[in-house]
């Protein structure tokens, strides 16, 4: 329906832009054109008036001319034939002494005064007639002869109206080619704007529509290389955009639920167990603890998801001081001494400098440490160790943790970054993951503008290296 619309429109404009253009030409455009060939007559007379003025006149007029009248007459009215005119020459009192159309006329025989008294008093006159001296509608052109400020005669030159209106319908058929012309241009340029502008934009919009309703058509449809396909482009990546959300969220709460379901099952199962006396009561430390360890997991997953959500929603807000980040180091790493004991690994900590101050938000470095020690120590081997260093190279302070465990699949280093990812190797190891950390980790140093790597050998180890801004205390 759209689209009939839009065609439907564009056909409206056209007929309605046409109509005016041949309105308009039909009203003042003829006006203009007949005033300008009148003109040009007008003009083209007055000379040849002149010229008979300059050539007979005096011959005409000057009864001991050599020159006869009629020879004079005949010599005009050859010119007038073919300028389709017909030239009179009068004297003083108005009577006629040479005709081009009556070449044996007896001068001042006929005076021009008794058929109109007050011909010579204007310079021309249109659509004139004078009984039997001219019996169609002429434009006749006055041109007074005086010497000496006394009139001596007059040249009257004379041009068929009909020649002059034929004229004026020539040029305006002319004129309405060129308007059939430029209606042709018009209608291209209408069809050049629609399959150039309104076309595109339909497709874009039909691609926005359907992506409102779920369906994603991610490639581009317009193929021409204008805005509106830069526009389809962009349109086309953030189509992609919304899938890859789409799926995401939807590969999220999969997730969420899975992992929520799982130890909410173990929880519900024993409770019930313990409740209906099914577990005898020597046993319930054993899965008290099992129950502990499960609403551990749930209580992770919900601050990871927590943390996640803030990034997300409220953004990347940060309580930046100056700090000895080798003393946060400690710190983090003491938290974890009785993980280490049960383990059989050690810690080793190595700093360049007894003290090394960086700018950042603290408390969530210490975050980035905490996940970072965390997941060495998971996917450590018993008796192993776990090197914790920083040093500091140009503006930057470097801290790196590296491990000697199991180490990340060649196709995981790059899908570590993403929510909820696990690799299979870590299965086993990683009961309480939750697939947030590593992703939250990168969070907060992309807040903090700096960057963070990892290197990893499956079955060797893996060791991360993020830097952070060197202050000094």
């Amino acid at each position: 329906m759209k689209k009939k619309s839009y065609l439907l429109k564009l056909a409206v404009y056209y007929i309605v832009i046409c109509a005016i253009i041949f309105f308009l030409f039909h009203t003042l455009g003829q006006r203009w054109m007949y005033a300008q060939v009148f003109q040009k007559q007008k003009t083209i007379l007055s000379d040849y008036a002149s010229y008979i003025q300059k050539q007979h006149f005096e011959a005409v007029t000057n009864a001991t001319s050599s020159y006869h009248t009629d020879d004079i007459a005949l010599q005009i009215a050859k010119t007038d034939e073919i300028l389709h005119t017909c030239t009179w020459i009068a004297d003083a009192k108005g009577n006629l002494l040479l005709n081009s159309q009556a070449p044996h006329l007896t001068p001042g025989t006929v005076s021009i005064l008794q058929y109109d008294s007050s011909f010579f008093s204007a310079y021309y006159h249109k659509d004139k007639m004078l009984g039997s001296l001219l019996s169609t509608p002429m434009l006749s052109v006055i041109l007074p002869i005086s010497s000496s400020f006394q009139v001596k005669g007059y040249i009257v030159i004379h041009y068929p109206m009909s020649e002059l209106r034929s004229q004026s319908a020539y040029y305006a058929s002319i004129g309405y080619l060129y308007l059939i012309c430029l209606c042709i241009l018009i209608l291209l340029g209408f069809l050049v704007y629609y399959f150039i502008s309104i076309k595109p934009m339909q497709k874009i919009t039909a691609k926005v529509n359907a992506a409102t309703q779920g369906t994603f058509q991610c490639a581009p449809s317009v193929k021409c290389k204008n805005a509106f396909g830069q526009l389809d482009t962009e349109i086309c990546y953030l189509i992609e955009q919304l899938q890859n959300l789409d799926n995401y969220q939807k590969h999220f709460i999969a997730n969420v639920s899975h992992d929520f379901r799982s130890p909410l099952t173990s929880i519900r199962g024993y409770a019930i167990a313990i409740q209906d006396g099914t577990i005898p009561p020597e046993m319930y430390d054993k899965y008290l603890e099992i129950i502990t360890f499960e609403v551990d997991r749930l209580t992770k997953l919900t601050n990871d998801l927590l943390s996640i959500n803030q990034f997300d929603q409220v953004g990347h807000i940060l309580d930046c001081t100056t700090f000895n980040i080798n003393a946060i180091v400690k710190k983090t790493a003491t938290t974890f001494e009785g993980t280490c004991v049960q383990k059989h690994i050690k810690l080793k900590l190595s700093f360049s400098q007894k003290e090394t101050y960086v700018f950042a938000d603290q408390g969530k470095i210490q975050q980035v440490l905490y996940n970072l020690i965390d997941n060495a120590i998971k996917f450590s081997y018993k008796d192993s160790e776990i090197h914790i260093k920083t040093w500091i190279k140009k503006e930057k302070v470097l801290l790196s943790v590296k491990d000697f465990g199991i180490g990340i699949p060649k196709d995981g280093i790059k899908k570590i970054w993403d929510r909820f990812y696990k690799t299979d190797l870590s299965r086993g190891k990683d009961k309480k993951g939750t697939g947030l950390g590593l992703s939250i980790t990168k969070e907060i140093i992309n807040a903090h503008n700096e960057s963070i790597t990892v290197t990893s050998t499956e079955g060797a180890g893996t060791e991360f290296v993020f830097t952070l801004p060197l202050r000094q205390s």
